[in-house]
């Protein structure tokens, strides 16, 4: 067995902020990384994580998030899959980065989602809609409802995954220095 990786985010602002509020849970964002450090992942988010309006599909750059939201939280779930469902995966993910310009966010699609109706607009999606067709194209399903309806509160409540990481992205990015933002517990000589 393979396996792929799902992150869970939470980061500040009034865009999420709101987005928070419609799903009633921490974790807004989502992205999909083939490594559990996320060093190979992508989204449908900002392009520029310091400007909220522009955004589409883009190769996650965990240092640049860390300086725009200093206190970002994750959560990094493991699914299973095959070999050749990563595979096809990571092909088409690399592909979508070669042409991330005619990819954009399906701002038109909010309002759907809110009422419960599926809505497409050719390569446009959110970031939970683009990774529920993309799993959904290589055989996981995450979700029942139609790809553009699906949320991060489907990929939150999946239960085919495994939790294998819930922290600050400074953790992550900086995992030598982890160890610095532990209290060490008291050492007792008897």
């Amino acid at each position: 067995m393979a396996r792929i990786y799902i992150a869970l985010v939470d980061t500040p602002g009034i865009f999420a902020y709101l987005i928070r509020r419609f799903l009633k849970q921490k974790y807004i964002h989502v992205v999909i990384s083939m490594d559990a450090e996320l060093e190979e992942a992508y989204s449908f988010g900002r392009r520029n994580p310091f400007i909220p309006v522009i955004a589409g599909f883009e190769k996650e750059n965990k240092e640049k998030i860390l300086r725009a939201f200093p206190t970002a939280d994750y959560m990094i779930c493991e699914m299973e899959c095959t070999g050749r469902q990563k595979e096809q995966i990571r092909q088409t993910l690399e592909q979508d980065m070669r042409n991330r310009f005619h990819y954009h966010y399906a701002v038109l699609g909010l309002p759907f989602i809110l009422c419960g109706r599926p809505f497409y607009q050719k390569n446009h999606y959110t970031c939970s809609s683009y990774i529920a067709r993309l799993l959904s194209e290589n055989g996981i399903q995450v979700s029942e409802k139609h790809f553009s309806l699906v949320t991060p509160k489907d990929f939150y409540e999946y239960p085919d995954k495994q939790v294998v990481f819930e922290g600050a992205l400074e953790e992550i990015v900086h995992p030598e220095a982890s160890w610095k933002l532990r209290k060490p517990e008291a050492v007792y000589e008897y």
